[in-house]
């Protein structure tokens, strides 16, 4: 067996399609674009390559993007205060600090400053509150990403079993609370579980998101399960250089899995399209 590869970058394109069409139609209907304001205090390398791609899919898409980058000094009231500028902005529909944050600001106490209207990161515990209980609210972009992908790859999921490998508020819990939605049977695994491969071997849908390189082995998987690696780890080749790898040993998991991701080009391009849509969402909630 050879299992399907699910392209994620074409996934995500077809999602930013969509979000640009209705973008489309709102200004064609005399409405106001929504707008995405992406903060970015430091200079971490990473976060400028993410701040800069965020920004280009935003403009691509048709929103308006609003930029803040601050230096590495700027304290944590500074950044407050911006934050507080930005939820009574009304041109703003979606705000995102991008992490991590300098190790002087608390990152929580930021998080928790952006209006949970606004949190088109869904991190904010109200959010993540609402997808606890059911309700109608912003979801955090990667989990809601890879729930899109099962989605459109295997239809009703009612029913399926389902294991979440990792425990983070990220992804982990997130992802869990998505797939309980669905009616699946939901595990949550994690380092202290015991017997951890014998529990992933039960597994129709199998989510890694624990952020070791390769840990997830062939033998982990049960036969023709769909997989899903949230992993990115850089690690060192025998070239000298470096190379991205997720989660799941993919040359092996590849001759088990019905369906996997690849990294990269599987989860990744799927959160910025998805903090595009929910750019769009909170926009059309904050109007009505």
């Amino acid at each position: 067996m050879t299992a399907q590869i699910i392209d994620g970058k074409a996934f995500a394109a077809g999602i930013v399609a969509e979000v640009a069409a209705e973008v489309t139609a709102i200004r064609a209907a005399g409405g106001r674009a929504p707008g995405l304001a992406v903060v970015l205090v430091g200079e971490d390398p990473a976060s400028q390559v993410y701040v800069r791609n965020k920004a280009r899919t935003t403009k691509e898409s048709g929103m308006e993007s609003f930029e803040f980058r601050l230096e590495v000094e700027t304290t944590e009231q500074a950044l407050l205060s911006l934050i507080a500028e930005l939820n009574d902005d009304e041109a703003v529909d979606g705000i995102l600090v991008q992490l991590p944050l300098p190790s002087h600001i608390n990152s929580a106490r930021v998080l928790d400053a952006i209006s949970p209207d606004k949190d088109v990161d869904g991190f904010h515990v109200i959010n993540a509150g609402r997808l606890a209980t059911g309700l109608p609210g912003l979801v955090p972009c990667t989990p809601l990403g890879c729930l899109l992908m099962l989605k459109a790859e295997l239809g009703n999921l009612s029913g399926l079993r389902a294991v979440v490998l990792g425990r983070s508020n990220i992804v982990g819990k997130p992802m869990a609370a998505l797939l309980l939605a669905e009616s699946c049977t939901v595990t949550i695994a994690h380092s202290r579980t015991q017997d951890l491969e014998a529990v992933c071997r039960e597994a129709d849908i199998l989510v890694a998101a624990v952020g070791r390189p390769e840990m997830v082995r062939s033998d982990w998987i049960k036969p023709g399960a769909t997989v899903i690696d949230v992993g990115i780890n850089r690690i060192p080749t025998d070239a000298g250089k470096t190379k991205l790898v997720g989660d799941v040993a993919f040359a092996e998991a590849v001759e088990v899995a019905g369906r996997i991701t690849p990294v990269p080009g599987g989860v990744g391009p799927m959160t910025i399209a998805c903090l595009l849509r929910n750019t769009l969402t909170a926009a059309k909630l904050r109007r009505g």
